[in-house]
């Protein structure tokens, strides 16, 4: 089939593959020339894309250091932005300005009272070392709850956590959740010195507590260029995961087994399935290739809401403009999922993501000149998923019907 060979490639399977997935398709919805309209898609973006920025070049190496450059260009711009916003800190006007663009209603969440009794309960006292205190009550009239809750990602065991938070969700009803609008958290410069270690570890000073319906920044500045585009844009993406999350808990709220559920869906099972049947999309909630570029489930038809969080928040950052400060990414709007394959270079692929390359900038300032294309490969394939079932509101909703169960059957 025309065009399937580059998606082929991009995707790291046969174009037999894509075939039959294609015929499979076809016999299960009705809808064919699917592969082949994502295919012309990509390859027209592409195209424009490279016709935008100038690139009579089409090397796979000449290609990426473009869209660097275009990533430190724009990087300046918004920072040049977020510097003009009222706050005290770089990190208050960030988050200010990513709640003001970030397209999100209030959600579903936990009852913040909730917070301070899983606490009472857990007696985190590596936490209650570092403040200094002998009891969550006095942690609890020196600092806000969030606080205190987000900074048990740095101060305890994995062990304690585990221990902790499986005694505290097993019980849970509907009856523990409330509409709250998403929170926004800036931690303060007491916590600098142990949310160091965090921020080493994960590469990135933003994090969440999605059953609280909340965001929160490390006080830790990073310098290295990328670094600033590629956290905000993640701050936005947070916004869309937590309010995705709000729509499942309450969806399964009146379930039997709902405690069993919130806790599946936070820990962020993957279905153990190496091999599926034929009109089985797999839900996969992480991004596997990290862990084990080689995981077969790599290779299998599958929807990753990850991609769709990535695509709303990128959707938002791209659509936000300041002429003032001239800030206009809109040229990133809709990359999200279109990556091309350069034949002069061994058919490496390249991803034309935001995040990808803002990511890549920060490899290349750091010495290291990885390239990424995780975010881009994910995001195809469930780019193809929402072609295949008619946009991503359907997609959203079979998503939510079906993430229990790990998979989607055709």
């Amino acid at each position: 089939m025309v065009g399937l060979d580059s998606l082929a490639k991009i995707l790291g399977v046969d174009e037999g593959f894509l075939e039959g997935l294609g015929r499979e398709m076809a016999k299960r919805g009705g809808k064919t020339g699917v592969m082949e309209k994502v295919a012309a898609m990509n390859a027209e973006t592409v195209s424009r894309t490279l016709d935008i920025l100038n690139s009579a070049n089409r090397s796979a190496p000449h290609i990426r250091s473009i869209l660097r450059q275009t990533i430190l260009g724009h990087e300046k711009h918004l920072m040049t932005f977020v510097e003009e916003m009222p706050g005290k800190t770089e990190f208050d006007k960030a988050s200010k300005l990513a709640k003001k663009i970030a397209k999100c209603g209030p959600g579903f969440f936990l009852k913040k009272e909730l917070a301070a009794e899983i606490l009472e309960k857990g007696k985190p006292e590596e936490l209650l070392k570092y403040l200094k205190v002998g009891t969550v009550g006095e942690a609890l009239k020196r600092h806000d709850v969030t606080e205190l809750m987000s900074a048990l990602r740095f101060t305890e065991s994995d062990e304690w956590m585990h221990q902790t938070f499986e005694a505290a969700y097993s019980g849970f009803t509907a009856k523990d959740f409330e509409d709250r609008e998403i929170e926004i958290k800036v931690l303060g410069p007491e916590w600098k010195t142990v949310s160091e270690k965090f921020v080493a570890k994960k590469h990135h000073n933003v994090s969440h507590l999605k059953e609280f319906g909340v965001i929160f920044l490390n006080p830790i500045r990073e310098n290295i260029p990328g670094k600033f585009l590629r956290d905000f844009a993640l701050l936005l993406h947070y916004f869309h995961e937590i309010e995705f999350y709000s729509k499942l808990f309450r969806h399964y709220s009146a379930a039997p087994d709902f405690a069993e559920k919130l806790k599946m869906f936070l820990r962020g099972d993957v279905p153990e399935i190496y091999k599926s049947e034929p009109g089985e999309w797999l839900i996969v909630q992480q991004y596997l290739w990290k862990v084990n570029p080689n995981d077969p489930r790599l290779f299998m038809p599958r929807v990753n809401p990850e991609s769709m969080h990535w695509a709303r928040g990128e959707h938002d950052l791209t659509t936000f403009e300041a002429p003032e400060a001239h800030l206009d990414l809109k040229l990133w709007h809709g990359l999200d999922w279109v990556g091309c394959v350069c034949a002069e270079n061994n058919e490496q692929v390249v991803s034309f993501d935001l995040e990808d390359n803002a990511m890549s900038l920060v490899s290349f300032m750091e010495g290291k000149e990885e390239s990424f294309n995780y975010h881009q490969r994910e995001s195809m394939w469930t780019e193809i998923f929402k072609e295949y079932v008619g946009g991503e509101e359907a997609m959203e909703k079979l998503l939510i019907e079906n993430f229990d169960k790990g998979v989607i059957r055709f």
